[in-house]
């Protein structure tokens, strides 16, 4: 049974970088359900995770990509830096374009979580249209910023979303 309060606390009233990927594939972007999450109940946000001290965002980003969904990935480019600050939860965010390089998509864990409170239940690639008939509560507020959803990869600098 998943234990939301431990799940969530510890990554409340801290400051957290992370890193995240959006891989494109045929017009669509490849997103992770995170349960317990939100207003919604759940999330969809790209994969990524946080960074550990002395460990590169490069390897990270690749580190985190195979453990959630079974990809190897290349980092195509830096798009642009998202700071969430809510009020348990502060983020700062460095999204990048990446290509899969081999593997086949399948679920993952995470493993900064302990195996009775995994969050993550399921992986799909969304097409725009897809993202944009997603609740604005059920999806990553990256997404919010751009003129349509799925455009996200065209955003450029520093974007901060206070909750």
């Amino acid at each position: 049974m998943l234990n939301k309060k431990n799940t969530v606390s510890q990554f409340e009233n801290i400051v957290r970088v992370r890193v995240c990927g959006l891989l494109f594939e045929n017009d669509r972007v490849l997103l992770l359900k995170h349960d317990n999450i939100g207003p919604e109940g759940y999330l969809w946000a790209p994969p990524g995770g946080g960074v550990a001290f002395g460990e590169s965002l490069e390897k990270t980003l690749k580190k985190e990509f195979k453990e959630e969904t079974n990809l190897d990935i290349d980092i195509d480019e830096y798009l642009f830096t998202n700071e969430f600050i809510g009020k348990k939860h502060h983020a700062i965010e460095l999204f990048f374009k990446v290509s899969r390089i081999s593997g086949e998509l399948e679920l993952g864990k995470d493993p900064e979580l302990a195996q009775d409170q995994q969050i993550l239940s399921e992986a799909r690639f969304f097409s725009g249209v897809e993202l944009n008939n997603l609740r604005e509560n059920a999806i990553h507020n990256a997404f919010h910023t751009a003129n349509a959803r799925d455009k996200i990869a065209e955003l450029r600098g520093l974007i901060t979303f206070k909750h």
